[in-house]
């Protein structure tokens, strides 16, 4: 079945065809909005919130783009939307903790990816969601200007700082909480 006929069924309240769709592209969506959350809970009720917002508008859906970019579209504004909204209400975010592994090539690996997981997470949102949207997702200064509503100078000044931060909090024995070692990718 193309992607067309399950649009159109899914549309008309298909059940099969919206399992279709959603088994098809839950995992880009999760992933996206995993970047943005910074936190597998948040991640998982900001992705559900989007599948929310996406079948609910999907009768509206044109075909002027790619239902995968449309979809895209939706899950980043659900969480972008959620980080405001949990930044008025909630305050910070708790920090990743990371832990060390054994010498373990696999587990090296891990402790990498929670030392970068951890330094995202421990950007300012600001910065982290300019690096998440253009360093992750491709998205050009401009479009993360009108995202963000900020000029796309403030977005270039906001990816040089990020990525500034982000290679001090990388960097072996820096950044790390409590005096942990923080291992950067290129060690792993």
């Amino acid at each position: 079945m193309d992607e067309t006929e399950i649009l159109n069924r899914a549309r008309d309240g298909d059940p099969d065809a919206v399992r279709e769709l959603y088994r098809r592209y839950a995992g880009r969506v999760y992933t996206v909005v995993r970047r943005l959350a910074g936190d597998d809970a948040l991640a998982e009720d900001w992705a559900q919130e989007a599948w929310i917002r996406a079948l609910r508008a999907l009768p509206a859906f044109r075909g002027d783009s790619r239902f995968s970019t449309w979809l895209h579209r939706i899950a980043v504004n659900t969480a972008l939307h959620g980080r405001r909204w949990r930044e008025r209400r909630a305050g910070r975010e708790v920090s990743l903790q990371s832990s060390l592994a054994s010498s373990d090539r696999r587990a090296e690996r891990t402790v990498a990816r929670l030392a970068i997981e951890d330094a995202l997470a421990r950007l300012p949102a600001g910065m982290r969601r300019v690096l998440v949207l253009h360093d992750v997702e491709g998205y050009t200064h401009e479009e993360i200007g009108e995202m963000l509503g900020v000029a796309p100078g403030t977005s270039k000044s906001q990816l040089f700082k990020a990525r500034a931060k982000m290679r001090a909090l990388l960097r072996p024995g820096r950044g790390a909480p409590n005096g942990e070692e923080v291992y950067a990718a290129s060690d792993a």
